[in-house]
């Protein structure tokens, strides 16, 4: 009687690497979509937020007739007002997210800048139809060059997210995160001036003109502001 031997062959060193390789490119290409889907997420999530801080500062104009004063502080949400006006002649700081009760940081968790035209947040003399703004929004045109997106100094108030990035945002726990690099003009820009702003498309291509953008801009329009205000029989005549 004879007896039969049943050999197993395992996989050899070369074989298991191969597997190896092949499972690591399967999981490499997971993940770069995975990340893209996320950081569209917090855009969306951050553009939606924007957009209800904007309606809130329409809907906070047409309760008080005037304009919110910028956040006290990175830590105090109250609007830093001192009787009529804001104090130390404040324009340019952080939206009064617990004013407006609204959330105080964008899907980074960087705080949302703020600037208001100061005849706008005077409770004082308040503004109508007739009251001069002073911000400026820009863009760049399809050859890179700098251009308006609205009206020289028509904007009463505008809001800004710094961005994935988050050159030269607030922090929740008060403190800054470090400047743009000077290839980033336009986001340095956007950090460090109260009434020019730029907003234009996100890009991630360093030798674009401007450098590389991924600050999300919203303003008032004075247009849908006063129409809201009249609307409401909230305009001062």
């Amino acid at each position: 009687m004879s007896t039969m031997h049943t050999t197993e062959k395992g996989f050899s060193l070369v074989e298991m690497a191969i597997v190896l390789v092949v499972v690591g490119f399967m999981i490499g290409g997971l993940i770069t979509p995975l990340a893209m889907q996320i950081e569209q997420r917090k855009v969306s999530e951050t553009n939606k937020a924007l957009e209800e801080a904007r309606e809130s500062l329409i809907g906070y104009a047409v309760r008080n007739g005037y304009l919110p004063c910028p956040a006290v502080s990175a830590t105090n949400g109250l609007e830093d007002r001192r009787q009529q006006r804001c104090a130390n002649e404040k324009r340019l700081g952080y939206l009064p997210w617990a004013t407006l009760g609204l959330a105080k940081s964008d899907a980074w968790n960087h705080l949302f800048l703020y600037s208001v035209t100061p005849a706008f947040s005077d409770s004082g003399t308040r503004f109508s139809l007739n009251t001069p703004r002073d911000i400026s929004v820009m863009t760049r045109d399809g050859a890179g060059r700098p251009a308006l997106a609205t009206a020289s100094k028509d904007i009463p108030a505008l809001i800004l997210s710094h961005g994935k990035n988050g050159y030269g945002a607030g922090t929740e726990q008060g403190g800054r995160l470090p400047a743009a690099p000077a290839g980033n003009a336009d986001e340095r820009i956007n950090a460090g001036n109260a009434t020019t702003f730029v907003s234009r498309a996100l890009s991630e291509d360093r030798g674009a003109a401007g450098g590389e953008f991924d600050d999300i801009v919203v303003w008032l329009s004075p247009n849908i502001l006063l129409n809201r205000m009249v609307a409401a029989q909230r305009l001062p005549q």
